[in-house]
């Protein structure tokens, strides 16, 4: 047996990566984590049976360099559940209808649809399902003596991360690298205290509120230098940025198919409906241009052509219909046209009276 290296400063992990395969680590899918080098492994059974027959021999000769991520048992998904709904959800009615999915078949994969049609609750859930689940990992990384930082919780730039991870088993190495190999080590101190597994609140003043500047992390290249080459092939290095793309759900391995498959079950009413409203949509600016083409005409001309657009549609929707069906929207649209004022009628000329002047009397001399 080979004699295994031994790393010079502790293992650089990724975080996201780590609770993808907690979160999918289950009957049918096999997650290890190599303790030499940090690297995880799928056992993807899709593989060759040659593939596998080596993959296994290598896991019984190295039993001490791979260990097996542990699975979720269905107690401590519910845990999970029931933990949320209590210490997160303050709503009465949504408590009660998520409380009665939690009890039912498929808790998992219901609990997760209504909270995504949840908004209000779906944020609360994504960030209490972080910090429990770095918990737990956290938990079992201690357990298994593995000395330890998270990439994520790093303030190094990027290029001197992956010239810590070629250096991991030199230990003569250029200066800038011994010098990060220093907050490396007391960064690992930090995840084997006790405010690792019980986070406080900060106390005093809050901060002041700034707003949030989303910025994209840049992970480091995956720089590995003894992988056997048995498990080459079993390598899991998916791409996750953050930790809301991993996804609670047993079925789904990424968020976007779990989104993709609510909008095709959950969703379809709403859908449904938001079609309905385009058509609506459509329908109002058909009407609003024909108004428009018949804006200069006026009189009765303008009620006719009105009139006669519509009559022509309900012709041709009965005639892809195959039977009559009356319609009120010619009655909606009279009652909205403006009503013909009546000509003026000249009034007849008031009869004049003819008033005849009075003669001044003579005076009597």
């Amino acid at each position: 047996m080979a004699k295994l290296s031994v790393a010079q400063n502790p293992l650089i992990l990724r975080y996201h990566r780590l609770l993808d395969a907690f979160a999918k680590s289950d009957d049918e899918r096999d997650f290890y984590l190599d303790k030499t080098e940090g690297f995880i492994l799928y056992v993807d059974l899709d593989k060759g049976i040659k593939e596998l027959e080596d993959l296994e021999q290598e896991l019984k000769e190295h039993s001490g360099r791979y260990c097996l991520i542990p699975k979720m048992t269905f107690y401590e998904t519910k845990k999970f559940m029931e933990g949320f709904v209590n210490e997160k959800v303050y709503d009465i009615d949504t408590k009660e209808k998520l409380l009665d999915i939690i009890q039912s078949k498929e808790a998992r994969e219901n609990f997760i649809e209504f909270i995504y049609d949840h908004l209000t609750e779906l944020e609360k859930w994504q960030q209490y399902y972080i910090e429990r689940s770095r918990i737990r990992v956290i938990e079992w990384l201690r357990s298994q003596n593995v000395q330890f930082v998270f990439e994520e919780d790093l303030e190094l730039n990027r290029h001197l991360v992956e010239k810590l991870k070629r250096h991991l088993f030199d230990v003569k190495v250029p200066k800038d690298v011994q010098a990060a190999r220093e907050p490396l080590f007391l960064k690992a101190k930090t995840y084997y205290s006790n405010e690792a597994l019980n986070p406080r609140p900060k106390r005093g003043r809050p901060p002041k509120q700034v707003p949030k500047v989303e910025i994209e992390p840049q992970m480091t290249s995956d720089l590995y230098t003894t992988v056997p080459t048995p498990v080459r092939m079993f390598l899991y290095l998916p791409d996750i940025a953050t930790a809301t793309s991993v996804t609670f759900s047993a079925k789904f391995d990424t968020e976007a198919q779990l989104l993709a498959n609510l909008r095709g079950s959950s969703r379809v009413k709403v859908d449904s409906k938001l079609q309905a409203l385009s058509e609506r949509l459509e329908s109002l600016r058909h009407i609003s241009s024909r108004l428009t083409d018949i804006k200069e005409i006026t009189g009765s001309e303008k009620e006719d052509k009105l009139l006669k657009a519509f009559t022509k549609d309900e012709e041709e929707e009965e005639e892809e219909g195959g039977e009559k069906k009356k319609t009120k929207i010619l009655d909606v649209f009279k009652g909205l046209l403006p009503k013909k004022k009546a000509p003026k009628q000249e009034e007849p000329p008031a009869s004049v009276k003819v008033v005849t002047p009075l003669k001044p009397k003579k005076k009597k001399i």
